[in-house]
């Protein structure tokens, strides 16, 4: 919706019309504004292949540019299934962009299956770096300690009730029981978890944008994309799954070259991501706790369940060409 938002903005002056294809809404409206003649379409791969291939709605083969916002996800094995369709019905001469705040190794080999001769463009580090504008802070603490612990952070980050606060649950379960448990704490403050129909997101997600509930309890499908203004601090209630999604949900606050405040609870469950954070952390210059230490250094080397299917068979990937800002 934001792209979209900005595609109409933009495209309004040169006579270039978008539409925006998501589930969980009804479908007619979005078969009619293709049917329209809109030149861009900005969708979720799910929605876009049923209105492709169920209701014949949509014909991508001549398309010519194909862009891939946050490219890793779109590779990650949640969609890769969906996004290889898509990209099967396009025309094999087109224009594919790919964006990404993050970058894996093992995510990048089947990038290099829809790129021929690509160019890499990196604004800032190319290793995995996180915005410098935000102060991150760790603490080691056990896990059974971290709901008692959460109200006395939420005192200090968010003591005037009215500065924008997000904060990241792992689960849908927990991020509903986190909503209710700072509720009955006294604050004021809104979800947004998977189990949630779309209406209800976009209800509770504008609540915060606008300010009328500057306290966020989300899961991570907040983490990414989420261009929201003055949010002033993260906090992760419970560490990530990634390192990946630890760097796009701490780049919710310092936007637009504001700075931010992020603070992670990280416990003996988290231990895996250890090295890896550690790294992050020096990378920004920000401290690294010595308890943090204690876990260890090494950094564990993840790959996708379908990568070396992708690696051992055909021509060697091409390496892409550099190019750092």
């Amino acid at each position: 919706m934001q792209s979209d938002d900005v595609c109409r903005v933009a495209g309004k002056e040169c006579g270039l019309w978008s539409v925006c294809i998501y589930g969980g809404v009804p479908k007619h409206s979005q078969r009619q504004a293709i049917k329209e003649g809109a030149q861009v379409v900005v969708a979720t791969p799910g929605r876009l292949l049923d209105l492709h291939d169920n209701d014949r709605a949509c014909e991508l083969s001549n398309v010519t540019y194909l862009v891939l916002d946050e490219a890793d996800r779109m590779l990650d094995m949640g969609f890769e299934k969906d996004v290889r369709a898509i990209i099967s019905h396009t025309a094999s001469k087109r224009r594919t962009v790919m964006f990404t705040a993050t970058w894996p190794e093992e995510i990048r080999g089947l990038a290099a299956e829809f790129l021929d001769n690509p160019v890499r463009v990196n604004v800032g580090s190319v290793d995995l770096a996180a915005n410098t504008r935000v102060t991150q802070t760790v603490e080691v603490i056990d896990g059974n300690k971290k709901e008692q612990r959460l109200i006395p952070l939420l005192n200090k980050y968010h003591k005037s009730r009215t500065n924008r606060v997000l904060v990241f649950a792992l689960y849908k379960k927990e991020a509903a029981r986190l909503e209710t448990f700072v509720k009955q704490n006294g604050f004021n403050a809104v979800a947004i978890q998977g189990d949630m129909t779309q209406a209800a997101r976009t209800a509770a997600l504008s609540q915060f944008k606008d300010g009328s509930v500057p306290l966020l309890i989300a899961t991570d499908v907040a983490a990414r994309g989420l261009d929201i203004p003055d949010v002033e601090v993260v906090i992760n209630f419970a560490f990530p799954l990634t390192i990946e999604d630890y760097i796009h949900r701490i780049g919710r606050t310092g936007r637009g070259g504001k700075t931010g405040i992020s603070y992670t609870l990280f416990t003996d469950f988290d231990k895996g991501n250890a090295g890896a954070l550690q790294n992050v952390l020096r990378e920004a210059g920000q401290e690294v706790p010595d308890a943090l230490m204690k876990f260890g250094s090494a950094v564990k080397k993840k790959e996708h369940k379908m990568y070396g299917a992708f690696a051992s068979g055909g021509a060697p990937m091409k390496q892409a060409t550099k190019i750092v800002f």
